[in-house]
């Protein structure tokens, strides 16, 4: 039975060098969906994935993930509970090649075996990674390399996939494939939590919606809630609801 509070923020104050970025946030990602967090630039949206991964730790409150108070882990401490985060920058080894960098995702794992079955199976999940298995990750396009690190991530079996404006910088073409993969990871099985500067359509794609304004969540609810919300369609996502259904597909 999923749990509709897979991840839960209460009361989560961030930020750097002692400046809150994020202020009193709290709402939960329900398990096995797609959660988008939006927002206007400096929102606190990127630093708000963080704060998941370990990367920047919550100077208040609380982030419980499977029982556990993600805040004041380290990232590898993190990463061993099954969060795995792919940064908004290409984050390959452009000197080793696509199957080298996708084994390294499970660098965590002992069994070479074990490591050998998952990278066979991604292999079949993500065409690229055995198309261009022995080429240089660096001669790949932007959008091949995104598939690539999103195989990488999903070679540790994560509960939670953290993305970070994963389409940023790709072509249409492109951008259409990564939406597809985002929802084939989540039809795997995969819990998925996502920041994504194409809003409207991720929202479109989404269980869930979180509003970031000025380091506080502004409106929470379903994906399409948000997507509709008159308010919040005219401020952050090019036109309201009305606009949406008239102009058809963003």
């Amino acid at each position: 039975m999923n749990n509709p509070e897979f991840v839960t923020f209460s009361g989560v104050f961030a930020g750097y060098g002692g400046g809150d970025v994020l202020k009193d946030v709290a709402f939960s990602v329900p398990q096995g969906g797609i959660t988008t967090i939006v927002g206007p630039n400096g929102s606190g949206k990127s630093t708000l994935l963080k704060t998941v991964s370990g990367l920047v730790r919550p100077r208040l409150g609380q982030i419980m993930f499977k029982g556990e108070n993600l805040a004041g882990k380290s990232a590898r401490e993190i990463l061993n509970l099954g969060v795995v985060q792919v940064p908004q920058n290409h984050s390959l080894f452009r000197e080793m090649t696509v199957e080298e960098n996708v084994a390294l995702g499970a660098f965590l794992v002992k069994d070479k075996r074990v490591v050998a079955s998952r990278l066979a199976n991604l292999k079949e999940m993500f065409p690229i990674v055995a198309q261009r298995a022995n080429d240089k990750a660096g001669s790949l396009s932007g959008g091949q390399q995104r598939l690539v690190e999103f195989a990488r991530c999903l070679m540790l079996e994560p509960d939670l996939v953290v993305l970070d404006e994963p389409s940023m910088g790709l072509d249409p073409k492109t951008l259409k494939v990564m939406f597809q993969t985002v929802k084939m990871m989540n039809e795997a099985g995969r819990t998925v939590l996502l920041v994504e500067q194409n809003a409207r359509q991720a929202l479109k794609m989404s269980d869930y919606g979180v509003v970031l304004e000025n380091g506080h969540v502004r409106l929470s609810g379903t994906g399409s809630e948000v997507l509709n919300h008159p308010e919040i369609g005219a401020l952050y996502l090019g036109g309201g609801a009305q606009s949406t259904k008239e102009g058809g597909q963003a």
